[in-house]
């Protein structure tokens, strides 16, 4: 296969010339190899290659499934493969090596994709950039001075550049949607319970991590979620079942929607000029499909919802760490040290290690008041559409803390809980969750969301709309994505790296 044959190709088609005999795995494979040997250095989306197990996967033969031949890679966190370190891009939980592949692994190989590496990520997947200390940034291949989103930010760099044409991605606040937006991705967070998270954790983040593909193709994104979809046994969670197969509505009409949106951010900041030039592109797209498209916003409170989603993660990154800490040291009682973590993943760990358990369970009642908001809102509304970040892609180190917010947050560690928690959570949501404040509400309630690549500024960046659906919905927004990208294509846009 020519190289611009498998750049133009998306898994569905690469997976049908397989199956046809028209190309081989091996040949499918040899090109991965290549756009991740030739692109990698410049963005740093691949942090661990595994070409020999791919080789002996194909040499074994691969199950006749529809993903047969297909490269995917696999984000370093959330989702584990027997034998090969599983880093978080996190110093304390380096040398982690699971002994047993994630169910959504075993479901990708049974399906018969070939997985080439692992992605970039940041620490603990708690930010919406990937820069993390262990591993170090990935790059936006549309402009290599700006991220491309986190914690799935390798995996969108990688797909963007073609080195295979899925990656797999989780979502905990919109590390699927935010580097979906950032690279000219499709980027969908399945409804909570419908991808299993098993066997070594029931779920992430007390539900709101959820795990699927970015991809280019909205027919991919169905495809990889009838792999994946599905309860396993022992899951704490169970999306309602879906009738049909999710491929089966990419060729349905999505019908006459009635579309509210908004172009207010949801945890506060302010939307940038060209993110409401996006919004005002799509709005007049869907009204130009017969959609009713008309403003209205569900009535959540932003600082309420900030409080409870970083007082839900940071008791999460509390346990997570402890339970890192307790294996590294044999089960002996020990502590965190300052240099095991970052200093962002350093404060939540605090704010979980002082907080309550009755304020964790206060946070999750706002959670679940969120979902009942959200399902109101639904009522009149099919579908809710929102920016999916409130500014252009950032760029590296845009986040970074100055030395006056690291002395601040080392004195907020100290501060007793009844003084310092408000602090420590405001300081927590400062800079990135005002430019990133339009996914996490969704992590909250637990719907399905979609960032569809509809826009580009005139720099040439990309910037996603975010449309939000029902509980267990997907298949409403499978419909109109795919109507959309018929509307308005993007499959075949190219960031300048692979244009040149």
């Amino acid at each position: 296969m020519k190289t611009q044959e498998y750049l133009q190709h998306d898994a569905c088609a690469l997976s049908d010339l397989v199956r046809a005999g028209e190309v081989t795995a091996d040949a499918l494979l040899d090109r991965a190899i290549a756009q991740i040997d030739r692109h990698n250095g410049q963005v740093n989306a691949v942090v661990r290659r595994l070409y020999d197990r791919a080789r002996a996967a194909i040499a074994a033969g691969l199950p006749e499934g529809p993903l047969r031949g297909v490269p995917i890679l696999i984000k370093d966190l959330g989702a584990d493969i027997a034998g090969i370190p599983t880093t978080g891009g996190c110093r304390l939980t380096a040398s982690r090596v699971p002994d047993q592949d994630s169910e959504v692994v075993r479901r990708y190989e049974r399906a018969g994709a070939v997985i080439v590496g692992k992605t970039n990520t940041p620490e603990l997947g708690i930010t919406g950039v990937t820069e993390s200390e262990l591993l170090g940034p990935a790059r936006n291949p549309w402009a290599l001075d700006r991220t491309p989103g986190g914690s799935s930010g390798g995996s969108a760099a990688a797909v963007a550049l073609r080195m295979t044409p899925i990656a797999h991605a989780g979502d905990g606040g919109g590390s699927i949607r935010i580097p979906a937006s950032c690279t000219g991705l499709v980027g969908l967070k399945p409804s909570r319970g419908r991808v299993p998270h098993g066997p070594a954790i029931g779920g992430s983040w007390s539900g709101f991590v959820q795990q699927h593909v970015v991809c280019r193709t909205v027919r991919d994104t169905a495809l990889l979620l009838d792999v994946v979809a599905g309860a396993a046994p022992g899951e704490p969670y169970f999306a309602p079942a879906q009738e049909g197969s999710f491929a089966q509505q990419v060729e349905r009409a999505p019908g006459r929607l009635r579309i509210a949106y908004s172009l207010d951010t949801l945890l506060g900041g302010i939307t940038h000029p060209d993110v409401i030039d996006a919004m005002q592109f799509a709005t007049e797209l869907c009204a130009g499909l017969g959609h009713t498209v008309q403003p209205a916003r569900p009535n959540l409170d932003p600082k309420v919802m900030a409080h409870a989603y970083l007082s839900t993660v940071a008791a999460n990154i509390y346990a997570d760490v402890e339970r890192a800490r307790a294996k590294n040291s044999g089960g002996t009682p020990g502590r965190v040290g300052d240099a095991d973590l970052e200093a962002p993943t350093r404060l939540l760990y605090d704010i979980g290690r002082k907080a309550s358990a009755g304020h964790f369970v206060q946070a999750t009642h706002v959670a679940e008041q969120v979902g009942r908001t959200m399902a109101e809102f639904h009522r009149n509304h099919d579908i809710f559409m929102v920016p999916t970040i409130a500014v252009p892609p950032p760029r590296i180190g845009e986040f970074d803390l100055k030395r006056a917010e690291r002395l601040a947050l080392w004195v907020l560690r100290r501060v007793p809980l009844r003084r310092g928690l408000a602090l420590a959570l405001q300081q927590a949501a400062r800079g990135m969750l005002e430019a990133l404040p339009n996914t996490q509400p969704f992590n909250m309630s637990g719907q399905p969301a979609i960032s569809l690549p509809l826009f580009e500024t005139a720099a040439g960046l990309p910037i996603g709309v975010q449309f939000v659906a029902p509980y267990g919905r997907e298949d409403v927004l499978i419909r109109l994505a795919n109507q959309l990208q018929s509307a308005a294509p993007w499959k075949d846009r190219m960031p300048p790296m692979l244009a040149s």
